[in-house]
């Protein structure tokens, strides 16, 4: 079908009144945008512009889709119709609205539905599936995307987003199903509301996380610290955490505790980037706080900031976050004799080597998966079934970092309180998070990494961003910045390929569409398309003996990369 013909179908179809009145004001480069593909189903679900069209988010793709999950679950059986469906969402432009549709349709194949009365973050949906052992969840968000965007993640049984296989099965169905045919349950038959009976089992379960009660109760009400929620879920169940542990000199950045699908006081609600982080650090500045730390929209990703002996603040990188987090964990565990000797981590592939090194001083092992969250849970899962390995901490450079395994995705909310944590830690050592992470650095090397994004939107970006992959394989480059390329793996084929010996051997993580080299000094860089979003993704990580040296290795071998594509 010619993507006129699709758009036909959407004009003959009763539509709601913004999406008609949007789809008459297209021009014909915009209505081809939007018809001429379905909203692809990703890594670990889909996430899209808002508007009309198949290729859009809105209430029809969302019926579609939760159609088909809602096929699968049938397939499975009255006991997993019965166990039934968590659902989510956040602060973003229609998410109720989608959170409730998806529910209607599942309640229309007679599926339990518990549905949050009012947004919370993505954790607390995974810690809802685990609590009350249904059979999915959905949770409406689009993380940190702009506010044009939003989305809809499918979690397994697990807490985890769902694994390849189930998703396999829902996509199949998706090519078969009209979305303006889908039915739903106007009366909610099968509806249950949850709110506060999960939040305090999610607040129970957070008690694990703190390591060193002591050591909060003399310094918790000391350490000052401001938190922002970034307009998004984070502010009601962060705020419990804080207190709960002990962390009572807090203050919200007010502009931000703001509930808003616009995100007015930032260019994107991203933790990630120095500029959504910089109203809370004028806060922090004038109020000569230690620590700022702010979330994203679904709570699922932590940015932090910290204070340098001139009073200003330095911004933290995932890794380097990662890093400290594992550090202090460690140490606490081996000063009171509790650390395992089989102890674990679980990292991506693209996720930087320096807390790996710290780990691998306290004798923890690092397990490499592929970028996900997904992956890390089903590492946590075989852990728990094979009884080999004692899971201590899960992290993906993009932020995202898991503490205690009672929710299988990223949990700021854990993150925050840890942090908290480590800032009162180095305090009562009469130091700030910045003079631990320079003596980390001291220590294990000077580590750098970078990660750019390159965008490919519009009809032929996919195709575009393919080439630049097929180029990368084909080409087969031997040096970066100066450096001997030793080792190359590739994800999609399954093998790596060591150049000084000319010997092939198999990877143990599953095929996906990326590449990695090693160079000669233990340097990095990897290229993988986003499962999520429209770009490609370059990574670069190194060490050095300063982070002078390492910096500027770490552009010379960037520059080289993004030479090559």
């Amino acid at each position: 079908m010619t993507w006129q013909e699709t758009m036909a179908t959407w004009q003959a179809a009763t539509l709601p009144t913004d999406l008609a009145s949007e789809l008459a004001t297209l021009n014909e480069n915009q209505q081809e945008e939007a018809f001429y593909q379905d909203l692809k189903f990703g890594t670990a679900g889909m996430r899209g512009l808002l508007g009309v069209g198949p290729n859009r988010m809105n209430i029809f793709t969302v019926r579609k889709v939760t159609e088909a999950l809602a096929r699968y679950i049938d397939s499975l059986g009255a006991a997993a119709q019965q166990a039934g469906v968590a659902i989510s969402y956040d602060s973003r432009h229609y998410s109720p609205v989608f959170a409730k549709e998806a529910g209607r349709v599942l309640s229309q194949h007679g599926i339990k539905v518990y549905l949050f009365s009012s947004l919370r973050p993505t954790p607390e949906l995974s810690f809802a599936v685990r609590n009350l052992k249904t059979a999915a969840g959905i949770m409406i968000t689009a993380s940190h995307n702009p506010k044009e965007y939003n989305g809809y993640k499918v979690y397994g049984p697990d807490g985890g987003q769902m694994a390849p296989e189930a998703v396999k099965v829902i996509v199949d169905q998706l090519a078969d199903l009209n979305p303006f045919t889908v039915a739903v349950d106007a009366a909610d038959t099968t509806i249950q509301i949850i709110d506060d009976d999960i939040d305090q089992k999610y607040l129970a379960a957070m008690k694990k996380v703190s390591v060193n009660q002591k050591l909060i109760d003399q310094e918790g009400a000391k350490l000052k610290l401001v938190y922002s929620p970034l307009h998004g879920t984070g502010q009601y169940i962060g705020e419990l955490a804080l207190k709960q542990a002990g962390f009572t000199n807090y203050t919200i950045v007010k502009e931000q505790a703001v509930i808003d699908g616009d995100f007015p006081t930032v260019a994107k609600p991203n933790p990630e980037e120095k500029e959504a982080l910089s109203l809370a650090i004028k806060y922090a500045t004038e109020e000569g706080a230690d620590l700022v730390v702010a979330s994203d929209p679904d709570a699922d990703r932590l940015g932090a900031a910290v204070r340098l002996a001139d009073g200003s603040f330095k911004v933290l990188s995932g890794n380097q976050i990662a890093a400290i987090l594992v550090n202090y964990l460690l140490t606490a565990k081996a000063e009171t004799k509790t650390l395992p000797t089989n102890g674990a981590i679980v990292t991506s592939i693209v996720s930087s080597r320096f807390a790996p090194t710290v780990a691998k001083n306290f004798g923890v092992t690092t397990f490499d998966v592929l970028t996900g969250f997904k992956y890390i849970a089903e590492t946590i899962e075989r852990f728990e079934r094979d009884q080999d390995h004692e899971f201590l901490f899960g992290f993906e450079e993009s932020f995202g970092y898991l503490v205690k395994p009672f929710a299988h995705d990223k949990d700021a909310i854990q993150a925050l309180v840890l942090f908290a944590e480590v800032a009162a830690y180095y305090k009562s050592q009469n130091m700030t998070v910045a003079d631990g992470l320079a003596a980390l650095y001291a220590k294990y090397g000077y580590f750098a990494e970078n990660t750019l994004s390159l965008t490919f939107e519009g009809i032929h970006g996919a195709d575009e961003m393919a080439q630049v992959m097929a180029n990368l394989r084909h080409d087969h480059p031997t040096h970066f910045g100066g450096l001997a390329v030793v080792k190359a793996e590739d994800f999609d084929s399954g093998l790596v390929t060591d150049v000084k010996t000319n010997t092939i051997s198999k990877l143990t993580q599953p095929q996906a569409n990326v590449l990695k080299y090693w160079l000669a000094d233990g340097s990095w860089v990897a290229a993988r398309p986003s499962g999520t979003e429209p770009k490609l993704k370059l990574y670069t990580g190194v060490v050095g003996e300063s982070q002078v040296l390492a910096d500027k290795k770490l552009a010379t071998i960037e520059a080289d990369l993004k030479a090559l594509v």
